[in-house]
């Protein structure tokens, strides 16, 4: 049995499948999580990025603002449908709590719009992460009401 936990967030926008998937793909995280949400902080900055973020196997590293890292591996590139990634190395307040977490973006036709689902299978840092973990989804499912708030803008103009 595994301890991993799925946190999902979707949303439908009034735009195309395809230019969603092409605006989203390489979106400035900066711009995208850019207010703090409970204890998760805003994205500060993107470092160690060569070009835009695009090719499957490219690797960065997220700098939050709370002092804490992460580093960002793109695995799967789907187009327009899906791209996913793995964050491992975690640094900062959120270490004691996540080791790494796999997470993608899926887009789906929905009516005359889009369907936009963000998701994160995360495996818990030992007992202390596993016993956040319902307290860190609620937390998650803030930040990313915030990010999709901004993608919105980014999407239906």
């Amino acid at each position: 049995m595994t301890d991993d936990v799925l946190f999902c967030y979707s949303r439908t926008f009034p735009a195309e499948v395809e230019e969603s998937f092409d605006e989203l793909l390489p979106f400035d995280l900066t711009a995208l999580f850019n207010r703090r949400f409970a204890a998760l902080p805003p994205v500060k900055s993107i470092l160690d990025q060569a070009g835009p973020w695009s090719t499957v196997g490219q690797t960065r590293t997220i700098a939050l603002a709370d002092g804490g890292t992460m580093r960002e591996e793109l695995l799967e590139v789907t187009r327009p449908s899906r791209f996913a990634y793995r964050i491992s190395r975690v640094t900062g307040p959120l270490k004691p709590l996540v080791v790494s977490l796999d997470g993608a973006w899926e887009f789906e036709p929905a009516g005359t719009g889009v369907r936009v689902t963000w998701t994160w299978l995360v495996r818990p840092n030992g007992r202390l992460g596993r016993l956040a973990m319902p307290l860190f989804r609620r937390m998650w499912q803030g930040y990313a009401r915030q990010g999709f708030d901004n993608i919105e803008r980014a999407l239906v103009r």
